[in-house]
């Protein structure tokens, strides 16, 4: 297989910072579809591919509404919830069909209780969740709460007003989170073990894809990463692994001007044609050709 390492010089994915209007507390914001529509008329970001440092919540009230995450499309209907997490690569695409609320709020705006609990990093956790009539009815319950203590004048001091939201989005995260069993523990045999293997994994994929390592590192067997990888997810730890250094080489490929030699180098990989032919194997493209697919054609 012939490696293509020229630089493409597509533009890159936009990262996008939280920059809510200074009467906002800081960390976070509570808006209608329609006024994200508002918004986009006047800026073109929305239209583009783009990876932000901070968490959407998104669900709708009437309509449906497409929305692509980490190069995965999603239909997202009245009653269910879409969650993209800081780092995640993210399209919007036709708002007009929906009417909804979306949740804009940084990593470090809930306190760590509430972020230990509902495990917002976790880069594995569903993307799309549609909760029963009952844990519905009390999602809309806490997201109007939210809502109303967002947009009311309060004769709440600034701390405690953003206390007060801290609060309240804290119930929201923590249900949305146990509806998909990101809360607490996973089911499986070995709920503490993949919990370990996963945190080992996101600190160490750029440094090893090999199961030994993580095993240990973590002073198990790989048979037990594997069974409790399998158990929680569905997917032995070498899968995992991959999955995961594949789903960091696609953000990297869509979103910097990186050589597809500096992405392999960054993610451990000896060379570039090695990196290729591991990319190719699990998506079926050259890393040039999904570059290419997700930015439009490269310049001349």
């Amino acid at each position: 297989m012939m490696v293509d390492l020229r630089q493409d010089r597509a533009a890159p994915i936009p990262e996008v910072g939280f920059a809510a209007p200074g009467r906002m507390p800081v960390g976070l914001e509570v808006l209608s579809l329609a006024e994200l529509r508002e918004r986009g008329r006047r800026k073109t970001v929305l239209a583009t591919l783009q990876r932000p440092t901070f968490h959407h919540l998104i669900t709708l009230d009437r309509g449906s509404l497409r929305h692509t995450v980490d190069f995965t499309d999603y239909t997202l209907r009245p009653g269910s919830w879409l969650w993209v997490r800081p780092g995640q690569v993210q399209q919007w695409h036709d708002l007009r069909p929906a009417e909804g609320t979306l949740i804009l709020f940084e990593p470090d705006f809930l306190d760590p209780a509430t972020a230990e609990q509902a495990a917002p990093h976790d880069s594995h956790a569903p993307v799309l969740r549609t909760p029963s009539n009952e844990s519905q009815s009390s999602l809309m319950l806490a997201t109007e709460h939210l809502r109303h203590e967002f947009e009311a004048p309060s004769p709440l001091a600034p701390d405690v007003r953003t206390t007060a939201l801290r609060h309240l989005l804290a119930v929201l995260v923590l249900r949305l989170s146990d509806l998909s069993g990101t809360a607490g523990s996973p089911p499986g045999e070995y709920p503490g073990i993949f919990l370990e293997f996963r945190d080992a994994l996101e600190e160490n994929f750029a440094g090893t894809r090999r199961v030994e390592d993580y095993a240990k590192l973590l002073g198990y067997s790989p048979r037990t990463l594997s069974r409790a990888s399998i158990a929680a997810v569905g997917l032995g730890a070498k899968a995992l692994i991959d999955r995961r250094i594949i789903l960091e080489a696609k953000r990297l490929l869509a979103h910097s001007d990186l050589t597809a030699a500096q992405v392999a180098s960054s993610l451990g990989f000896s060379d570039a044609t090695n990196f290729s032919k591991f990319f190719h194997q699990r998506t079926g493209n050259s890393p040039l050709t999904f570059r290419t697919s997700v930015r439009g054609d490269p310049t001349p």
